[in-house]
């Protein structure tokens, strides 16, 4: 599941190695020669290596031989005398096509190795071989581009300190993927044990360290492999993938799994409409959950390896998945995708668009907030996030402060283990990401003080749409949901049996600084005649009693309460502040209340199961000592008959 990229030169260096013809002027020299590729074909590389070093020896300007000699120390992973033994023998025939090969291979190891001043002439002169439209002429355009943006890039680097995030991970031979909740107390992550199996780990942190990590669930880990994990802004939703053991439609699959308590249920696989007998892996869930991203080479994309998305309905059942398109797929392979909880901005990594070699990370916001996605063009995020290796796995916390991934760390190109860090965003990165907060507490039954399990959504008052619809914990109650920072925003805590709660966080006159997180505990009335509730999305002009257009979302949610409850009768009472005349204020609240029932009756519900009445100043809930309170006490309120 990690991304590992394999040189060409290892499926073709034995036929090159045997099919490129030799000429030397020593007839020893080309014994020695003959002898070492006899060696080679036999597997033994140590020994050819010196064979074909005393054909050298013998005959100083016998090309091929160097040419074969650097092929052979590429083979035995030694890059510098494969560097120096392929530059020797380009020197002594650099037209020759033999040589070719040589300037692929010389390209390729100084790219890989982040040396992209020195790869360029080498690009160049291997350009020369090729037409410019061919297959091999595009490929070699695209690796000038990324040698030309490489080189840029390490010239003007992102103001970043990567850290290991903490020791404490470090249990296993390699970690990688990360995925945090939207309050970065709780990290998922990949783990690779020493036997070759992948699993899926989970961490807290306590406030001061990062807790040492324990397997996820004997419900989700098994003896094969489960990976690449993506949670849910509240935690409490999980998809991963899985390829080997489990019975599924194609080569990987992914999978889901829900948290009740601190238990996981039994991973499901999302079936066929998500996994085909292609590839799917790779998945990125929305901060509420209903949303997926992820990776497929199914057929309908734009190249290999592509990003899809795919929605869940009102029933939780996820739907035709969509091709990202362009620009964000390309012809070649793209990985790993990302959405940050604001649901707007997408970091992927990609090997198509122009980068510093193999993966790199990407960044897009969406143009569009509703519909079909439309995305902006790529945004590569630079040296040092990126490099000459290949990057991945990139999660941004919510408030766009910090970032996690895993770095692969490699010796001349090769794996050796993976870890997590993190690192502060750049200035120039943090204003690409629009910043969220988040709201968490829990839900329990007024009167017992018991966890209820509740719907919790937030509806945008301006379109009357809803931007994420979570549930509490059934067994704690627990919840936390995602609050954007512009904009003002309905917030609904619904539970069969209870009067529902109104909340309003209006963010559009504040700064798009985010806090640490609202911390909001909700206790819903049981319906009852002594149950009461503010209306708290109910506006109204500044002494007038009709409805803005924007108290739409609250009537509603009204009148579909009372559809729901048909045997309940509530009263809508009006409250003002002590300022002004008493009586007008009286009137106005009266007239307030009966604006609401008017409403009520207009979308269906019987005129006398509702009735209005006013109160004006003599009920507030706070004193008349400041804007706010005033503010608070003019309300409309609803209880149970």
């Amino acid at each position: 599941m990690r991304l590992i990229t394999v040189g060409c030169w290892l499926l073709t260096i034995g036929c090159w190695l045997l099919t490129v013809p030799s000429s030397a002027q020593d007839a020893k020299a080309k014994q020695l020669y003959d002898q070492s590729i006899k060696l080679f074909g036999e597997r033994k590389a140590t020994e050819a290596i010196a064979f074909m070093q005393e054909a050298i020896k013998r005959d100083p300007n016998f090309a091929d031989a160097h040419l074969k000699l650097g092929q052979l120390y590429e083979f035995t992973k030694r890059v510098e005398p494969a560097l120096l033994a392929y530059r020797e023998g380009v020197r002594l025939q650099p037209d020759a096509p033999a040589s070719s090969a040589a300037y692929q291979s010389l390209s390729n190891l100084l790219l890989r190795l982040g040396r992209y001043g020195e790869a360029i002439p080498f690009l160049e002169k291997y350009a020369t071989f090729f037409a410019p439209q061919s297959a091999q002429g595009k490929r070699i355009e695209q690796l000038m581009t990324n040698a030309k943006f490489g080189q840029d890039a390490m010239q003007h680097p992102q103001a970043v300190t990567p850290k290991p995030l903490s020791e404490s991970l470090q249990t296993t031979p390699s970690q990688y993927f990360p995925v945090l909740t939207a309050d970065e107390q709780t990290m998922v992550f990949t783990v690779l044990k020493p036997e070759g199996d992948e699993d899926l780990y989970i961490t807290s942190f306590n406030g001061e360290t990062w807790q040492p990590p324990v397997s996820l669930s004997p419900n989700i880990n098994t003896p094969d492999n489960e990976g690449t994990p993506s949670l849910s802004a509240d935690g409490r939703t999980l998809v991963f993938t899985a390829c080997q053991g489990r019975k599924g439609f194609g080569s990987c699959d992914l999978y889901i799994t829900h948290r009740t308590g601190n238990d996981w249920s039994e991973s499901q696989n999302l079936g066929p409409i998500v996994n085909t007998r292609y590839y799917e892996s790779q998945p990125a869930l929305s901060a509420d959950g209903r949303r997926l991203y992820f990776v497929s080479d199914r057929p309908g994309g734009q190249g290999k390896r592509d990003l899809w998305r795919t929605d869940a309905d009102a029933e939780g059942n996820w739907q035709e998945p969509i091709n990202l398109g362009t620009p964000i797929n390309t012809s070649f392979n793209e990985a790993s995708p990302f959405i940050h909880a604001n649901g707007q901005t997408l970091f992927f990594a990609s090997e198509g668009h122009p980068g510093m070699g193999g993966y790199d990370l990407f960044v897009s916001d969406s143009t569009l907030t509703t519909g079909p996605k439309r995305w902006s063009t790529p945004t590569n995020l630079g040296y040092p996030i990126n490099s000459a290796e290949d990057q991945a796995s990139l999660f941004v916390s919510a408030n766009g402060q910090r970032a996690y991934y895993s770095f692969e760390e490699q010796k001349d190109g090769i794996s050796q283990r993976s870890r997590i860090y993190v690192f502060d965003m750049p200035e120039s990165l943090r204003e690409r990401v629009k910043p969220v907060n988040y709201l968490k507490g829990i839900v329990t039954n007024g009167k017992s003080q018991k966890p209820v399990s509740a719907t919790v959504e937030l509806i945008d008052l301006a379109t009357n749409q809803t931007i994420s619809r979570v549930a509490s914990d059934a067994q704690t109650g627990q919840y936390a949901i995602v609050l954007p920072t512009e904009g003002e925003y309905a917030l609904y805590i619904n539970s069969p049996g209870y009067l529902f709660k109104s909340l309003s966080f209006d963010f559009a006159q504040k700064s798009k600084e985010t806090n640490r997180g609202i911390a909001l505990p909700v206790a819903l009335e049981p319906i009852s005649n002594t149950g009461k509730e503010t209306l708290n999305n109910i506006f109204f002009e500044s002494g007038r009693y009709d409805l803005v257009g924007k108290s739409r979302t609250e009537i509603t949610r009204l009148a579909q309460f009372l559809k729901t409850n048909p045997t309940v009768s509530v009263e809508i009472s009006g409250h003002t502040d002590d300022q002004g005349d008493a009586n007008a204020n009286l009137v106005l609240s009266k007239k307030r209340a009966q604006t609401v029932v008017d409403y009520l009756t207009e979308a269906g519900i019987e005129a006398a199961r509702i009735r209005a009445t006013g109160f004006g100043k003599t009920k507030p809930l706070l004193p008349n000592t400041s804007e706010e309170n005033r503010r608070l006490n003019r309300r409309i309120e609803w209880r149970v008959l």
